[in-house]
């Protein structure tokens, strides 16, 4: 049976709040914030998408004057830009969230094709190395860790995961048999498979044996559902209360549905390992900005070290071009090429 993860998507930056919209049923005319969730609903954008789309979409009126995108066009699109810019400073990558879902409301929301949308440039977003860490410093890193974070944080540089990869994994995602994890819908609605480190795999039956525990404990009071796409859900009516389909890694509680007011269980909150991660790089004593996804970047790194070949990490990463892996050779003890200093060779 194939699995499927969360809605695809996911939103680079925190939105501002708007407000509500019309309950389910009202007699009023759809307001354009209610269009535009319902359009994002309907292209199965993820809901962190959508509540960044409407934050930003009700932004954009707020400083207009509160007056309809209809009326407004190309200047006060770039002029909101500017602003977030110069006066907000927030990254490149927000101002392009923010035109994003200008460029969403635009033509997906109120049907407009018009010639300036193609012209507004994107903010270039600087290109650095990524981050890596050394063996010895992911070595010293996962030695102060426990637990489920020791786990997931094992999963993203033994298996090169990124995080929402790993805490969105199921029940059947994981095969012990052929040593394997299949990744569903990665980044660009893409699934992949990579390897299942053996360090983890004793660690990794205890966790699957304490989610069967709480999901036969959720499903003793009645609820023991957990996601799945609204198509998979019509298909398989009782899908969603399979064990198969549960999360590896489930949260402490259930929660309610935003979207469709359902009680269930979903996955461990990212925070919780970014969280575990940032105190252990801390105690550690690491002299890196080193996060979640830096255990990605040494997974790959010291895959190409050991000389594995870049098309290989290019297919475990899940990349689209090799050019996106080819960074990682830039990062390397002994350069691109494995080239040698020619100090090293003096003498």
């Amino acid at each position: 049976m194939q699995s499927c993860s969360d809605p695809p998507g996911r939103a680079t930056a925190r939105a501002p709040t708007a407000p509500g919209v019309p309950a389910v049923g009202s007699r009023q005319p759809p307001r354009l914030l209610e269009q535009l969730r319902a359009r994002a609903r309907r292209l199965g954008l993820a809901i962190r998408t959508e509540e960044a789309y409407v934050g930003w979409v009700w932004r954009f009126i707020v400083a207009n004057g509160k007056r309809h995108p209809r009326d407004m066009g190309v200047r006060e699109v770039e002029a909101f830009l500017t602003r977030l810019a110069t006066q907000g400073k927030v990254a490149p990558s927000t101002q392009n969230q923010a035109l994003a879902a200008l460029l969403f409301l635009y033509r997906e929301v109120l049907n407009q094709e018009l010639p300036w949308m193609d012209d507004i440039q994107r903010a270039k977003r600087p290109q650095r190395l990524p981050v890596v860490l050394s063996r010895h410093e992911v070595a010293a890193l996962l030695d102060e860790m426990e637990g489920v974070t020791w786990l997931q944080a094992s999963l993203l540089y033994g298996a090169g995961l990124r995080l929402l990869e790993c805490l969105r994994l199921r029940v059947q995602d994981v095969d012990f048999v052929r040593r394997e994890i299949t990744v569903r819908h990665g980044k660009g609605g893409k699934d992949r498979r990579t390897m299942l480190p053996a360090v983890v795999v004793e660690a990794l039956q205890a966790q699957l044996a304490q989610a069967r525990r709480v999901h036969e404990r959720d499903l003793a009071a009645g609820y023991g559902q957990v996601w799945l796409p609204d198509a998979l859900a019509r298909k398989y009516l009782h899908a969603a209360r399979e064990w198969v389909w549960q999360y590896v890694f489930p949260a402490s509680k259930r929660s309610t549905d935003p979207r469709s007011g359902v009680v269930r269980r979903q996955h461990i909150d990212e925070s919780v390992l970014q969280r575990a991660v940032k105190q252990a790089v801390h105690r550690a004593g690491i002299a890196k900005p080193a996060t979640c996804h830096t255990l990605r970047h040494s997974f790959a790194t010291h895959l190409l070290e050991t000389g594995a070949d870049i098309r290989t990490v290019q297919e475990l990463l899940g990349h689209a071009d090799v050019s996106t892996t080819q960074i990682y050779t830039h990062v390397l003890n002994r350069g691109a090429g494995g080239v040698i200093s020619p100090l090293d060779r003096s003498g």
